[in-house]
């Protein structure tokens, strides 16, 4: 009896070592810094991130973050210094293309932070990279802005020419293929991530130069406000968000759009340096990680409104034959939510708009081709800024 008396008595001492190790891990604070490119009002890529970290700091009481918004790519690295030497970060994330030079300097100067900078591709051992990408969504977008166009004219506007944004712009024109094979995409650049002037002036003349169809990449609003205000005086030009829920702008002209949910993303990488299981590889999530989700608002992937309209738009496909634009683009959606494998826009064969064969018949573009593309492909007009 003594025996078996001891016996609980080390087994309890020792259950009490491994539940005061476990708390210790789990009650270890981490604080987490922020740079955005522009103001978390943007209603575009800064603000989808900020409810990314709100989304974090929700679930994980061991969580402290702060940010810096509106963050010039010249000044980075002044603010990286800021966050880790004067705000005590123990993680920084950069979340801009321009800003991967100054992380990953930041990363040598600080060996014991870590650093995860959005969209780029150069690591180290605690610089990691990450990126939620809408591709496919534009994709979608594309299959419906074929479809519904009356005069075969797609408008783009876009902020700066990176290979994200000619990546979104292929795509795009890939998906407007699918369903309009007469139709072209014309774009416009306006140099700016975060100018609402710019972009309506683009919208404007993209209408004028006769497209009743635009797209984006810039984080405002501006292009929905410019089609609904057509709209409204009797001339429908339809639209597509960009980033976050922008339907309420555009009611009336707003089809659909891409969503991009960072809260996932920011849970898993930070759960990951908490728990000690943190690396510095790439993270790429797309639709069947849940991170790309299609539409304009946060409820209906297709607004309601033009539910009808893509129905009774039929489309001429090898593998499925002729099919409604809806069901072509819920049945892709379906496909992509089951990975890359199944179905992906950036499969060949695919020619540049200069008659270069990019992707040969039935290969698929790989990530690292998709991280560097630069060349338009056939069905867009014109040629990329250099």
């Amino acid at each position: 009896m003594k025996k078996w008396t001891l016996f609980l008595l080390i087994c309890s001492i020792a259950m009490l070592g491994v539940s005061a190790n476990t708390a210790g891990a789990e009650d270890k604070k981490i604080k987490a810094g922020f740079i955005y490119v522009g103001p978390v009002g943007d209603y575009g890529w800064s603000h989808a991130h900020d409810l990314g970290r709100k989304a974090a700091e929700k679930e994980f009481d061991w969580l402290e973050t702060v940010y810096v918004e509106s963050v010039a790519e010249a000044d980075s690295d002044r603010i990286i210094d800021r966050l880790v030497q004067q705000q005590k970060c123990d993680v920084v994330f950069t979340t801009s293309f321009g800003f991967m030079d100054s992380t990953v300097k930041a990363g040598k100067r600080y060996p014991d932070n870590l650093f995860m900078h959005c969209s780029g591709f150069k690591r180290s051992d605690n610089v990691g990279t990450y990126f939620g990408d809408l591709y496919q969504m534009y994709y979608l977008n594309g299959i419906m802005a074929g479809a519904l166009t009356q005069t075969d004219k797609i408008g783009y506007v876009a902020a700066f020419p990176i290979p994200e944004l000619v990546r979104h712009i292929d795509a795009y024109a890939l998906g407007v293929k699918a369903a309009n094979p007469d139709a072209n995409v014309h774009v416009k650049w306006i140099y700016a991530w975060y100018g609402p002037d710019k972009a309506r002036e683009a919208a404007e003349s993209l209408i004028a130069e006769g497209c009743d169809t635009l797209a984006f990449t810039e984080d405002t609003p501006a292009v929905i406000e410019v089609g609904q205000e057509h709209t409204e005086k009797g001339k429908q030009i339809y639209t597509f968000s960009h980033y976050s829920a922008m339907q309420p702008y555009g009611e009336d002209s707003v089809v659909s759009g891409q969503l991009m949910d960072w809260g996932g993303m920011y849970i898993k990488i930070l759960g990951d340096i908490q728990a000690g299981t943190w690396n510095n590889k790439d993270v790429w999530w797309l639709a069947k990680e849940g991170a790309a989700i299609l539409g304009g608002n946060d409820t209906d992937p297709i607004n309601p409104k033009f539910v009808d309209d893509l129905k009774q738009a039929m489309v001429q496909t090898e593998e499925f034959g002729e099919i409604s634009a809806y069901d072509l683009v819920m049945t892709r959606y379906d496909q992509m939510k089951q990975g890359v494998d199944v179905f992906d826009p950036f499969v060949g064969p695919i020619s540049d708009n200069k008659g270069n064969l990019q992707i040969p018949a039935g290969e698929r573009a790989s990530k690292e081709d998709l991280l560097s593309i630069m060349y338009y492909v056939d069905n867009v007009e014109g040629t990329i800024p250099q």
